[in-house]
């Protein structure tokens, strides 16, 4: 069953990333819109955790929760600014990382063990990833975005670690989504209010020079928050699911394939072209992340 809500939380946080790659191309304020993305988040969490009598039971729970909130303000903050300045393909394989860093962490803190498969794995996909790297000439002074994807998958991958260990404490889900989404909020929020006259008048600068750019407004901005924050909150539930009843790098992995959902629409509707050089690290990663998955 615990393949299942991974593969769930793969097609929720696909369509995340879609929706992120989409709006980072819009005249619009990011933080404004991450703060749309966790504040339903936080009310659908709150919502369920007094509708089914959830709670925290120690301050070992509550600093889970707050610490994945944390770490989901740094990742969704890199992942939506790696979409907007670099290819959604590479942004999307570079943020489809975090099992690398799981299945390496799960076993320094819980002994969960890294069979020969995951490693083969493990090295097939560093082999993808150096081919992509030549492919796409990044390097320290045009890194092409790259940076950011980076950034988003070790925050993912320590976000990964942090939904396990809130199964292991037994932490009720919606308790600890609650802390993840109001603290992501808060900190959203408060990154939007800090600059929200620089950003007013770089987007209608933006809007001046080129007037078939249309300058989003705060509520429209807000809302399609709310709405791509639907796909995320499902994909937390989904993954958190199958944390407590599945191996973490496995969960991790297969999650991970939400970058076949984003590379499939970034070839269609965005007709990025592929190199023959950028198929075979593409390919080569994803095959890496198919030995993970049936490493079990």
């Amino acid at each position: 069953m615990w393949i299942v809500y991974a593969l769930l939380a793969a097609v929720f946080f696909g369509a995340r990333g879609i929706m992120y790659q989409w709006t980072s191309q819009k005249n619009i304020n990011r933080n404004l819109m991450l703060f749309g993305v966790f504040f339903v988040g936080f009310i659908i969490s709150g919502f369920a955790m007094m509708l089914l009598d959830q709670q925290w039971y120690g301050w070992q729970d509550m600093l889970v929760g707050l610490t994945l909130g944390l770490g989901s303000f740094v990742a969704n903050a890199a992942l939506h600014k790696g979409f907007s300045v670099g290819k959604a393909s590479l942004i999307s394989i570079l943020s489809g990382l975090p099992p690398l860093f799981v299945v390496l962490l799960a076993f320094l803190f819980w002994q969960e063990t890294l069979t020969t498969q995951q490693l083969i794995g493990f090295i097939i996909i560093f082999a993808g990833l150096y081919t992509i790297r030549y492919s796409n000439d990044i390097s320290f002074s045009n890194l092409q975005g790259a940076q950011w994807g980076l950034l988003a998958a070790l925050c993912f991958a320590f976000n990964d670690i942090l939904g396990k260990q809130s199964t292991r404490l037994d932490a009720d889900m919606f308790g600890t989504l609650t802390l993840m989404f109001g603290f992501g909020s808060l900190l959203f929020a408060a990154s939007w209010l800090k600059t929200r006259k620089k950003m007013t008048e770089k987007m209608n600068e933006l809007s001046s020079n080129h007037p078939e750019i249309k300058t989003w407004s705060d509520t429209k901005t807000f809302c399609c928050g709310l709405v791509v924050g639907l796909t995320n909150v499902a994909g937390m539930m989904a993954i958190l699911s199958a944390f407590a009843i599945g191996t973490t790098g496995l969960v991790s992995a297969i999650s991970a394939m939400n970058i076949l959902i984003i590379l499939l629409y970034s070839r269609i509707f965005l007709k990025e072209s592929f190199s023959r050089q950028e198929i075979l690290g593409l390919t080569t990663a994803l095959v890496g992340i198919l030995i993970l998955r049936l490493s079990q």
